[in-house]
């Protein structure tokens, strides 16, 4: 068996853990009580932690799953994170039984953020990308730059069509409500807040989404659209003059929506 499957974690944190067979992988597990809850009602054995970023929402619960286990804690060569004993850097090759992974860096919502993104025969291309890409959304600028966060979005929609995309926060229908003030006659937009509302009043996660869908109405991979660039001109109050300021002046409204 070879699944990928959410353990809700503080207010509205995925970490998600991938399993196979009886082995088990966890990413960005802020804190260690539910990783340890569901290893114990799978039956799993934890083999291995992935880490994208160093906030502690994604790290915290590291040193104490370390306390019991010898096991590998990968994550970005210049990440400032002790923890780390299997560092790695752009293009790494990560092999897990069933899920190649290769490492991609996506800097913008912190400089040392990674992705995982690999294909998997029984999933399908996968994605792991933290706190970079939401759906319907993308990462606060903590550290980065608009124009750092273009270029790690490029990389990310570059990706197959029916990559699934493993973000770490049930950010998704406040993030539709504000695609929907950006692009506020898009039929994309209004289908996925009817199927996102639909998951959530039924207690289900909104992810992971599909790459595919994420192009249609995530209005921070669509900084090329004039619809996007027109709500940035008028946030601007002049005409941008490249991607990297229409990416700007949507997330400092996301800000503050």
């Amino acid at each position: 068996m070879t699944k990928i499957f959410p353990i809700p974690a503080f207010h509205d944190n995925y970490i998600w853990l991938y399993q196979h067979h009886q082995q088990a992988w966890v990413v960005d597990p802020g804190e260690a009580s539910p990783v340890e809850t569901a290893l114990l009602e799978h039956n799993l054995e934890l083999n291995g932690i992935l880490v994208t970023h160093h906030h502690m929402d994604h790290v915290g619960g590291i040193r104490s799953l370390l306390a019991t286990r010898d096991i590998p804690v990968y994550g970005y060569s210049r990440a400032n994170i002790p923890l780390i004993n299997h560092p790695l850097d752009d293009g790494a090759e990560l092999s897990l039984p069933g899920l190649k992974l290769s490492v991609m860096t996506v800097p913008g919502h912190t400089m040392d953020h990674i992705a995982y993104f690999g294909h998997s025969d029984s999933l399908g291309p996968v994605l792991f990308c933290g706190d970079t890409l939401f759906s319907a959304g993308c990462g606060r600028l903590f550290e980065g730059t608009p124009s750092n966060m273009l270029h790690s979005l490029a990389k990310l929609k570059a990706l197959p069509g029916d990559t699934r995309v493993y973000c770490a926060h049930e950010y998704t229908l406040s993030n539709l409500a504000f695609a929907k003030a950006v692009l506020p006659k898009s039929e994309a937009v209004q289908h996925r807040i009817n199927e996102c509302t639909d998951l959530r009043h039924k207690g289900h996660p909104t992810v992971p989404s599909l790459m595919s869908g994420e192009l249609a109405y995530n209005p921070f991979l669509r900084t090329d659209d004039p619809e996007v660039i027109s709500q940035a001109r008028n946030r601007l109050g002049h005409e941008p003059e490249d991607e990297a300021e229409v990416m700007g002046a949507i997330r400092k409204w996301k800000d503050n929506f």
